[in-house]
């Protein structure tokens, strides 16, 4: 297991950098992703997948396939990868504090 400490926070993660514990999820966490997936600001397009990220896994204990994100969200594949460059798996499920979703390369 290893910590990674960002703006003063020190948070758990496993061998691919996501979150251990979903409760540790916090605006510096988003800050330290964000900045590791080179993406300048947080828009509301962000914020709604990432709002939905966690209402599913909340309900679920589980990353949605990303067929329900699409569908949920009215965001298509494409877009998504836009706003998260490494993919709804490892870019937005890591900066929503999700752990790594099952098939996630």
């Amino acid at each position: 297991m290893a910590e990674i400490t960002y703006e003063g926070k020190t948070f758990e993660v496993d061998e691919d950098g996501f979150l251990l514990k979903f409760e540790e999820w916090c605006p510096e966490w988003v800050e330290y992703v964000k900045e590791s997936e080179g993406i300048s600001e947080i828009t509301e397009d962000h914020q709604k997948i990432l709002d939905f990220l966690q209402d599913y896994y909340k309900k679920n204990g589980i990353a949605p396939m990303v067929r329900i994100l699409s569908k949920n969200t009215g965001f298509k594949l494409k877009q998504v990868y836009e706003l998260f460059p490494s993919g709804p798996g490892k870019g937005a499920c890591k900066m929503a504090g999700l752990p790594k979703p099952t098939g996630c390369v």
